[in-house]
């Protein structure tokens, strides 16, 4: 790991808080964890203004409890260096972790703010240095809202004015400045990244031996957008619009494969007659090392990606595949453009067509070592912090 050469305070924000599960503090942590590593004093925030999702009642509390304990013992498993560098703020007046006063004066002297998703509103506390950058990590999506403006999204006026209060804007979408790409760019200078993972931090399940019946696995929530998402005629949809199209896969396969599928609508006897193994999506993402031990069962990862990444050759690449690869596990993933910019074929393989999976699907399962060890090594080339996150800071 490369260390910077200048030491930058910077406050990652997030929204686990709002959504304390595995994958989305993995989301957001290997930010907080990945620019520790390379010597910046980081400091993690939220403060969203909305009520707490509690997973165990499945649904919006009205006291963090349950929040403050997930963050509590992430920091206590994963970095305990950084147990005494994270505020979170409810409902936008109690504060949790660094007091009010604690936290103004880490935001009155830091350098950036990385809004992670835009999830935050960007604190007053920052002094007139500090740099403030939105990162958008559902491409397409975003764009699209902040062009049209889509009347049944609650309160997007504010988020669109929230959007152009940062200084720099940062996309998923890698590919936006390909001929290929449909995604609108709009007034801001965007500038391309992908997701960033801690391999430190999945060291023990990448030793983890694999199981003999191990299944190619993947996580997904069976959803859809609140309304209808529509850019020049053409309207856009979510994952399980792709899912929909493979959903027959484990009847032309003999290689297991199941799903940890989340919502509410989730057709889970049907998906059990297609052939596929369901797995208790709320045990296998309750907390980050859940997430990590479904991974560590896994003989890698197929899945699909949303169907607006896909139609859109947005490049998007995933936060969760990136897990699966830190993990020396690979992953048969769906193309959106990403190729051409992460190489597929060793370790993590695209696919456009059925007949694509299938022959990425043999050729893992065929040559099964081969490919973790080649995992690990996308992982390492193309999503670890010092390939990801230098670029970035040097951009903003």
């Amino acid at each position: 790991m490369v260390r910077a050469k200048n030491k930058l305070r910077i406050i990652v924000g997030g929204m686990v808080g709002q959504f304390p599960l595995g994958g989305v503090a993995w989301d957001y942590f290997h930010y907080l964890l990945g620019l520790h590593e390379l010597g910046h004093d980081v400091y993690y925030h939220e403060d969203t203004w909305v009520w707490p999702y509690d997973p165990l009642q499945r649904s919006p509390v009205d006291q963090p409890d349950y929040t403050l304990k997930f963050l509590r013992d992430f920091f206590d498993a994963y970095a305990p260096q950084l147990a005494q560098k994270w505020h979170y703020v409810f409902l936008h007046e109690k504060h949790f972790g660094l007091s009010a006063a604690q936290f103004a004066e880490v935001a009155r002297t830091a350098d950036i703010f990385l809004n992670v998703s835009g999830a935050c509103f960007i604190p007053q506390e920052l002094g007139p240095r500090c740099v403030k950058v939105f990162l958008d990590t559902d491409p397409g999506y975003n764009q699209m809202m902040l062009q049209h403006k889509f009347a049944w999204s609650q309160n997007v006026q504010r988020w669109c004015a929230a959007v152009a209060e940062h200084d720099r804007h940062f996309t998923y979408a890698e590919n936006l400045y390909g001929q290929d790409c449909t995604i609108p760019r709009g007034p801001f200078d965007w500038r391309t990244t992908r997701c960033v993972v801690s391999l430190p931090a999945w060291s023990k399940v990448r030793a983890t031996a694999l199981p003999a019946d191990a299944p190619m696995t993947t996580i997904m929530t069976w959803d859809y957008f609140q309304g209808r998402v529509i850019h020049e005629g053409v309207e856009y949809r979510t994952k399980l619009h792709e899912f929909e199209r493979f959903s027959h896969l484990p009847q032309r396969t003999n290689l297991q494969l199941a799903l940890a599928v989340g919502g509410t609508k989730a057709p889970l006897g049907r998906l059990q007659r297609q052939g596929w193994r369901i797995l208790d999506a709320q045990a296998s993402t309750l907390t980050p090392q859940a997430y990590q031990e479904l991974i560590g069962r896994s003989a890698g990862e197929w899945s699909v990606a949303k169907q607006i990444y896909v139609a859109t050759r947005s490049g998007w690449f995933s936060c969760r595949t990136a897990c699966y690869l830190a993990a020396g596990r690979p992953a048969v993933v769906q193309e959106t453009g990403w190729s051409k910019f992460i190489p597929s074929g060793r370790g993590v393989i695209a696919f456009e067509t059925l007949q694509q999976i299938l022959d990425g699907l043999a050729e893992v399962a065929a040559n099964a070592a081969a490919h973790r060890a080649a995992a690990y090594e996308i992982a390492r080339e193309y999503l670890a912090p010092d390939r990801v996150l230098v670029k970035m800071i040097e951009a903003i």
